[in-house]
């Protein structure tokens, strides 16, 4: 089975690195496209011996995409198509559709109630992804809380499939070493009560929320990994609040790395151990993250799966969440080291006192983690593409129309069906960009 996956981008990021952990283990010849910005994943995915191609899409509406996608994967050869995020979701099915491919499947990683990948969903959006959804064979749900949102859209029941996602749990475990080396070099003291937290730093996630309980509590530290327009909002909150020098960002961090902390030089990280304005910390990846802290906190309030969660809950770590599908979808004696809160700075603050006041500790791995193992998550998968394949018609080839005329006015290639033009919706939003 030669299987190609369409991506959006590569950068650092939750469906990024689920697609790597997938590669290495799905029973297939599997190569890899990204519509945009390789990134550090792309480099990853390259080194574990997997293909990556950069198509060079240059905005949200770059029409050329599509027959240059749908050539390359005429040229291929390959028996299904697999899409991985909103717009690689939409361009991928068509061009695959223009390519006669036998099967598509299309994987649904952060679909909220609200929001799809950071982005608010528009009258637009949800027409165009349930236009161009129709073109797929199937469509997978991260989670049942995914499932139930497609069904609400109108996608039919046989061809929703759940797949969770999962984490390699052994990368995660607790390690004291590494809890020291990281605190040394962020320049925490040992004994410190340290916070920590990760994700895009976007407005939907809600880390004003964790910054300002975090300010409110003398004495603690926040270690926050991630990046986004955000940032600097955060940063100015935790100076006006009189903490800077205890709310340390830390920039994007790699969760997909082999190596807990990478070693480098000290004299890289700013004071404090935050990054240079713009840039991204030489220092510990998510694995050293969590070893060096006591706490994790994911104030999100709509996630779509909540990996983040179930990372911090495979180190050993009680968590505080405001939502966590993998978590809620349980029972509780599944995850007892995870409590969910409202979103409010009072109780947020209240609940990290009451844990500060418990003192350090590791908690024992709860069944959550074992559950989703990403080894039952590409069982599953390969599952899914054999279902595929078997209901698939026979490869049939749609010529290709010539790159139509670039501007808002270009149309679709002939052979593609026709779809919605999401900026004449009353409330008009791009096509996600992450």
């Amino acid at each position: 089975m030669k299987v190609l996956h369409v991506i959006t981008d590569l950068d650092v990021g939750g469906a990024e690195q689920q697609l790597r952990l997938l590669l290495r283990r799905l029973p297939a010849h599997c190569e890899v496209v990204t519509l945009t910005r390789p990134g550090p994943v792309a480099a990853g995915i390259e080194a574990d011996g997997t293909p990556v191609t950069h198509l060079g899409m240059t905005g949200d509406r770059d029409l050329t995409a599509l027959p240059r996608l749908a050539g390359l994967i005429r040229g291929g050869g390959y028996d299904l198509v697999h899409t991985h995020l909103y717009r690689a979701c939409v361009y991928g099915r068509i061009a695959a559709r223009m390519a006669g491919v036998r099967a598509v499947v299309a994987t649904e990683h952060s679909l909220g109630d609200a929001v799809i990948e950071g982005r608010r969903l528009t009258r637009g959006v949800r027409a165009l992804y349930r236009a161009t959804e129709r073109l797929g064979t199937a469509t997978v749900a991260v989670s049942d809380t995914v499932a139930a949102r497609l069904r609400r859209w109108g996608v039919p029941e046989q061809r929703i499939h759940v797949v969770p996602n999962g984490i390699e749990a052994h990368r995660f475990a607790f390690d004291p070493a590494v809890r020291a080396l990281v605190r040394t070099r962020l320049g925490l003291p040992l004994d410190a009560f340290v916070i920590g937290g990760a994700g895009r730093l976007v407005p939907g996630k809600r880390f004003d929320v964790l910054v300002r309980a975090v300010t409110q509590l003398p004495g603690v530290h926040l270690l926050l990994a991630g990046a986004g327009p955000e940032r600097e909002t955060l940063r100015r909150m935790a100076e006006q609040f009189g903490s800077g020098d205890r709310i340390h960002l830390l920039g994007e961090r790699d969760g997909a790395v082999d190596a807990a902390f990478d070693g480098r030089s000290p004299g890289a990280w700013g004071p404090g151990g935050q990054a240079a304005e713009g840039q991204a910390a030489d220092g510990p990846d998510i694995p050293g993250l969590l070893s060096a802290i006591d706490v994790f906190v994911s104030p999100s309030p709509d996630e779509a799966f909540g990996l983040a969660v179930l990372e911090a809950l495979g180190s050993g770590l009680p968590v505080l969440y405001g939502s966590c599908p993998a978590v809620d979808e349980l029972p509780a004696d599944q995850a007892p080291g995870a409590r969910r809160f409202s979103l409010g700075v009072h109780e947020l603050g209240t609940a990290l006192r009451e844990l500060r006041r418990e003192g350090p500790g590791r908690l024992p791995v709860p069944p959550v983690v074992r559950r989703y193992d990403i080894a039952r998550s590409a069982e599953a998968l390969t599952a899914v593409y054999a279902q595929a394949l078997a209901g698939a018609p026979a490869r049939r080839r749609i010529p290709v129309a010539a790159p139509p005329q670039q501007g808002r006015a270009a149309a679709f290639p002939a052979a593609a069906v026709s779809l919605p033009d999401p900026s004449r919706s009353p409330d008009p939003t791009p096509l996600p960009n992450r």
